[in-house]
């Protein structure tokens, strides 16, 4: 992540590290991971991932005017009827939408977080809320992945670790 001299890409230092990871992880499952759902009745994994990239496209690019017009094609990664994604798509709509975050951190200053937006519904809201917004929701679906993974990885075997 650039840190320009008085950017915000200061204040959120080590997430450029969870990008990695995350972008890592969800590139590497399988079709049968990625279909895995916490429970019957919420969504599986793909449609989790797909989400965050969706997400950050639409507030980052539709909402907030940042990036490039390639953002638009990640807008309806989430509607219901689109197709599957696999691991590879989805690490490659976290990296493209990551840069563009990555980018208006180092661009953008503290004294740019009361600057404010309004959504195509008319709501408002200021673009400290709307960074804050998308990290909390990749963080929530972050968690959900996790459990799948778990729920998907082969039994660990007992042993003795570190001896």
């Amino acid at each position: 992540m650039s840190t320009g001299e008085g950017s915000l890409a200061r204040f959120y230092d080590g997430w450029d590290v969870y990008q990695g990871l995350l972008v890592e992880a969800v590139g590497g499952l399988t079709a049968e991971q990625l279909a895995l759902q916490a429970a019957p009745s919420l969504r599986p994994a793909w449609v989790l991932a797909a989400h965050i990239v969706s997400a950050r496209a639409y507030w980052f690019h539709h909402v907030m005017g940042e990036g490039g017009a390639d953002l638009v094609a990640f807008l309806p990664w989430d509607d219901d009827g689109e197709p599957r994604r696999s691991g590879a798509e989805l690490a490659h709509g976290l990296a493209a939408t990551w840069r563009t975050i990555a980018d208006c951190l180092g661009r953008w200053a503290p004294a740019m977080l009361d600057d404010r937006f309004t959504t195509p519904r008319g709501y408002q809201f200021t673009r400290q809320w709307g960074i804050w917004h998308v990290m909390e929701t990749q963080s929530r679906r972050a968690a959900r992945r996790r459990r799948w993974r778990s729920r998907s990885a082969p039994a660990r075997q007992p042993g003795r670790a570190g001896l």
